[in-house]
């Protein structure tokens, strides 16, 4: 007589159907240990490629992060995801007690807030198109705080005349805001219940959908070592760095 399948707790039997029996669910439980200690180890997030190359073949890794995430909700620190990636973070209503007075407190101008937010909201978007909304220049250093924070990067070079840079934000970004994703931002109605938007904002005022993070838009090319080299950020071939 054939031993009947098995199911790991928690997984109903039409997932276990669309996603494949769970014969053995010791060697689960393992893959489970060892995506946590993968995480636990590391300073910076931990993409679902390098926990897959560490685990057995043919181990579903989100359903093991999932399952690790679902353990962890109730803790003291919370299992994250970012992206793609994951990280263990501070419980939020725990913030308080590991905030130290030494801890330095990022604040922007007003100018960085507003930039971040149209480029947090419409990217990919080129600076011309910044200062389009905002109805006002922005200065390089704006930009370049933005950057030098972490929370905003070159995506891409747009397919129009001059070829202008386009913009977007970073995984660092989400992870300081606490998103797992950008279509985790905020709407009209949030942001009005937070207080950051009038009562009087005009009717056919739109905050769009932004798209997937690492996803190019129709008229946009990646950016190449070439382009990294003519805005600055890279040594030109051939030449040493100072």
């Amino acid at each position: 007589m054939a031993e009947p399948q098995k199911y790991l707790p928690g997984v109903d039997e039409e997932e276990g159907e669309n996603d494949g029996p769970l014969i053995d669910p010791r060697a689960e439980q393992e893959a489970e240990r060892i995506a946590e200690a993968l995480v636990f180890a590391s300073a910076q997030p931990v993409s679902e490629t390098y926990i897959a190359s560490r685990l057995p073949g043919g181990t579903k890794v989100p359903r093991i992060m999932a399952r690790l995430k679902a353990i962890y909700a109730s803790r003291g620190v919370n299992l994250v995801q970012v992206a793609d990636h994951w990280a263990f973070r501070t419980a939020a209503d725990l913030s308080f007690v590991v905030q130290t007075d030494e801890q330095e407190v990022r604040k922007l101008s007003r100018a960085a807030l507003e930039v971040l937010a149209i480029i947090a909201y419409h990217q990919p978007v080129t600076r011309a198109e910044i200062e389009d909304i905002r109805g006002v220049q922005t200065s390089k250093g704006t930009l370049d705080v933005l950057m030098e924070a972490g929370w905003v990067r070159f995506r891409g070079r747009r397919r129009t005349p001059g070829r202008p840079v386009t913009f977007g934000t970073t995984r660092d970004f989400l992870d300081h805001f606490g998103l797992e994703e950008l279509r985790d931002l905020p709407g009209i109605e949030e942001l009005k219940g937070a207080g950051l938007l009038s009562g009087r904002v005009p009717s056919n005022l739109h905050i769009p959908v932004p798209m997937g993070d690492d996803d190019l838009a129709e008229n946009e090319d990646p950016i190449t070592q070439l382009d990294l080299e003519e805005l600055g950020l890279l040594t030109p071939k051939g030449e040493e760095a100072d």
